[in-house]
């Protein structure tokens, strides 16, 4: 029989360890310790205060909970708790071929030995299905190269995720909403641009095949959805419009991107579109109406990698489509003028995209985060403060290539070496500040030979920061800093700006609006900048913007194939979304 937040809230601590007996393997005193916190309002806050509870626990404590967990297909079944044996007979590690199973057994010795703890790992997925054995062996591999600290924290919240799954099943409860937002994750990833599908690679660039299938499926989402209209515009973008009680009203405007990076991840954008599509479903099944209209935009394109232009989607409603783009050709020669008409598109017809913001309440996104603060916390939702402005250099050391064996020590002109010191001044110099990030992300010597001096050295910059005004400084030092080693080092430099982006603070009252809509989930509200750029960094220059963060898994790496998240957090910011769409009149 499931259980209620009511039972555990009117429990005495001994009934509330019993109820909550085997979501935590062989640990009682983790739901003995979170008791503390009730009475609980969610079973969000119930999942947080547990998780809690293992986050405060000393470094011993920590290590015997992952230590009660039995070894992945290990030989000693007996071991296996009741809710151990279901979970990796889910993912048929109970069935394992002679050579899966020998697989294993080495790496669980080489994993012991490395670490000293069993690999833990949630291998149940949404709706009792779970990773393949191929699955579960390659994160396996992947994980046992890990550092220590880093892999005892991602089987803390493994354990943890595990325990957010029992708690399901205790609570015969169903993440019914993120359900349909990872599921239809899981179908637009079905394409990718040929060279990378062939090999299981999501890459999906500008008006490809593939790009092209993801907007027609699109479309038949928003019109499943109860979109009252449907259309795609003429850049590309898919536009979904929800109607509000009254059309005098001004929209809610919402979405994100639906390209991806090559060999990128599932969630990256395209969250921003499946959340609030699920939301507008949810609406339309209940035969509801805000008062203010919801206009739902699947940005064609944001990351650049087919034409050297970005936010063409999102730009091109703010009126910042270059038509000199136009003229850009791909790797393979295909204009973007070409390319657009060939999918149907008239690019005459963009300059009308442009949005006049007296008819929108302003613009909100919900975004995987991109990075592993969330993941770190142990915290599914965050709220973004600010988009990070940035300035980006492209830029060249000269100095004189010599024989590495007869030019001595004081007498080389070494170019590498100096953008190396460079390199380390800008880590300094950007640690040095909260909110601060400075990247030397290409260095090369070209032509370079393993016995002559570096004669040359190119190298880029990426500074970010929450203002402009700390970006600026950042990039003033760094300049300075650079022209200070060439002094000292007898060299030259040449450095130019490639792009200038900036910093778009959320608004105020919008960014209160999200920060109510995860307070009302019971969980706590972390605040956070986002050093990535987004497409509400363009509508910011128009209207009023605020963003959602939503956690990513895998210590939060994105524009990767590791890229993940969880439904049931997809399922808390489907929540916090549909709180801000009954809100909307509240300031």
């Amino acid at each position: 029989m499931s259980i209620s937040l009511q039972q555990l809230n009117e429990a005495t601590v001994e009934g509330f360890v019993a109820l909550l007996d085997g979501v935590y393997e062989h640990s009682p005193w983790i739901p003995e310790r979170a008791f503390a916190a009730a009475p609980f309002t969610s079973l969000a806050q119930l999942k947080h205060a547990l998780v809690q509870v293992v986050r405060d626990a000393g470094r011993d404590e920590q290590l015997a909970l992952v230590r009660a967990h039995p070894e992945l297909a290990g030989k000693a079944k007996v071991a296996l708790t009741r809710e151990s044996a279901g979970e990796q007979s889910v993912s048929g590690l109970t069935q394992c071929t002679p050579q899966e199973f020998s697989r294993l057994q080495a790496l669980n010795a080489a994993y012991a030995a490395r670490f000293g703890w069993p690999f833990i790992l949630a291998v149940r997925g949404p709706r009792g299905s779970g990773l393949t054995r191929t699955q579960v062996i390659e994160t396996f591999a992947r994980r046992v190269e890990g550092h220590a600290d880093v892999e005892l924290a991602e089987c803390l919240r493994q354990i943890d995720r595990i325990a957010e799954l029992r708690l399901d099943d205790k609570f015969g409860s169903e993440p019914t909403l993120g359900n349909q937002v990872w599921d239809c994750a899981e179908l637009l990833a079905q394409h990718s641009d040929p060279g990378y599908a062939e090999h299981g690679q999501l890459t999906v660039t500008y008006l490809t095949e593939a790009h092209l299938a993801c907007q027609r499926q699109l479309v038949r989402w928003m019109h499943d959805c109860g979109f009252d209209e449907v259309s795609v515009d003429a850049v590309g973008n898919v536009v979904g419009v929800y109607q509000g009680s009254d059309r005098a009203a001004p929209r809610l405007l919402t979405g994100s991107h639906f390209d991806t990076v090559r060999n990128g991840g599932q969630y990256d954008g395209r969250l921003g579109i499946l959340v609030p599509m699920v939301c507008v479903r949810e609406l339309q099944r209940t035969g509801r109406r805000l008062k203010h209209g919801i206009e739902v935009v699947g940005f064609a394109e944001e990351e650049g990698q087919r034409y050297k232009a970005t936010f063409l989607g999102s730009g091109a409603l703010i009126g910042q489509f270059d038509t000199r783009w136009l003229d850009q050709q791909d790797a393979d020669g295909i204009a973007m003028r070409d390319a657009m008409r060939t999918a149907g598109l008239d690019p005459a017809k963009i300059p009308a995209l442009q949005r006049d913001p007296a008819c929108y309440l302003g613009f909100v996104e919900v975004h995987i985060e991109q990075g592993p603060v969330l993941d770190e916390l142990d915290l599914p939702l965050g709220v973004v403060t600010s988009i990070n402005g940035s300035v980006r250099y492209l830029g060249e050391v000269i100095g004189l290539a010599s024989h590495a064996g007869t030019t001595p020590m004081d007498r080389r002109r070494d170019a590498a070496t100096a953008v190396a010191e460079l390199a380390l001044y800008v880590e300094e110099r950007a640690a040095a500040q909260p909110n601060l990030v400075g990247t030397v992300g290409m260095l090369g010597v070209p032509n370079g030979s393993i016995n002559v001096v570096p004669g040359r050295c190119v190298f880029s910059l990426d500074l970010r920061a929450t203002t402009d005004e700390a970006r600026d400084a950042l990039a003033r030092d760094v300049v300075a800093e650079l022209e200070r080693i060439c002094r000292q080092r007898g060299l030259h430099h040449t450095l130019e700006e490639t792009l200038r982006a900036s910093a778009a603070p959320s608004a105020p009252a919008w960014q209160r609006r999200w920060e109510r809509a995860v307070e009302a989930s019971g969980l706590p509200v972390h605040r956070m900048p986002s050093g990535a750029g987004h497409d509400a960094m363009k509508l910011h220059e128009v209207m009023p913007q605020a963003m959602l963060f939503l956690r990513g898994g895998n210590s939060g790496i994105s524009h990767n194939p590791l890229e993940t998240i969880t439904n049931h957090d997809a399922q808390l910011c489907v929540e916090a979304f549909q709180h801000l769409l009954d809100h909307l009149e509240t300031t």
